[in-house]
């Protein structure tokens, strides 16, 4: 049933998404893990047209909030106003409540305001003036951030980038598929006509049957060993978090229920180890002049943890 609403989902995104079937892939899987989704890449790459495509697809509640170096955290979060007509205070809303979040460009607010997600992130709840207000469910959150501009920015707080399950580069397309684009693009945009394919109490339904997806022991201390590794690492300052451990095994039982399996195998954590630790880690300086990435890191951990095979 989940790998037939996740092969559902992903033909109506490919749609308006030129080819790119592994990032669409990751994308459901962070679906149906229940986490948020980073996307970084070079203007241009469709990084806000996946997202408002994802919105489309699946017929939840969407705001937008473009994220300036003025916004307010009660620009994102919601007020509370004093009603004259009703002599009283009441809260007004704001973009947080709905059930996705486009956080488009969020490196270009204030760590101020960045921090007003941390709540609603994790928790799925904002806090206004010490009242509690539970977020709409599903719940998810898509950021995008160009890496190359610096003037105007603010880096993302470890604290927050714990909180997206997956960091996800689109890339550029290859020649065929740019070609494509221009077909497609060319008279009208098929973003317009999209129609949603799955309503939430579906998401939530299918959020709730892939934990049932079993994971053998030897598979899931292969999990536990690879997010151990990065906290000894010798290039490595911050290794990964208990929450990135159970990021990763969530999102392995999420790609075994799209690939119509009912049970991980450790090729899932091989694919999944590099969208869901490698903006987790906190590699040193001597590492970076060497010209390492933590996404080299996280390869060679990969490769050095022993695999599980069967008996």
């Amino acid at each position: 049933m989940i790998a037939e609403t996740a092969a559902r989902l992903r033909q109506n995104i490919q749609k308006v998404i030129v080819g790119k079937n592994d990032v669409i892939d990751m994308v459901l899987v962070a679906i149906l893990a229940d986490g948020h989704i980073l996307l970084e890449d070079v203007p241009g790459t469709g990084k806000t047209t996946l997202a408002k495509t994802i919105a489309a697809s699946l017929g939840c509640t969407f705001h937008r909030v473009q994220f300036t170096p003025d916004l307010l955290p009660s620009d994102v979060t919601g007020i509370y106003y004093y009603n004259q007509k009703a002599q009283e205070f009441e809260f007004r809303p704001g973009p947080i409540f709905s059930q996705i979040l486009l956080a488009d460009e969020i490196n270009r607010a204030t760590p101020r305001t960045q921090s007003a997600l941390l709540e609603a992130m994790q928790e799925r709840q904002v806090t206004v003036d010490i009242q509690t207000h539970p977020l709409p469910r599903p719940f998810l959150v898509l950021a995008t951030q160009n890496p190359v501009e610096l003037e105007g920015t603010f880096p993302l707080p470890e604290a927050q980038l714990d909180r997206f399950l997956l960091k996800i580069a689109i890339g550029y397309p290859n020649a065929a598929g740019e070609n494509d684009i221009l077909l497609r693009f060319a008279t009208d945009d098929p973003l317009e006509s999209l129609q949603p394919v799955i309503q939430p109490a579906e998401i939530l339904a299918m959020q709730t049957a892939v934990r049932q997806i079993r994971v053998e022991e030897s598979v899931r201390n292969y999990v536990v060993n690879i997010c151990r590794a990065s906290r000894s690492h010798e290039d490595i300052d911050l290794g990964v978090s208990p929450r990135a451990t159970m990021a990763l095994y969530r999102t392995c039982q999420a790609l075994a229920a799209i690939r119509d399996r009912e049970f991980v195998i450790p090729d899932d954590v091989k694919t999944l180890a590099p969208f869901v630790l490698t903006h987790r880690l906190m590699i040193n300086p001597q590492t970076l002049l060497r010209g390492r990435s933590p996404a080299d890191i996280i390869r060679e951990i990969v490769d050095t943890v022993p695999v599980p095979v069967e008996a």
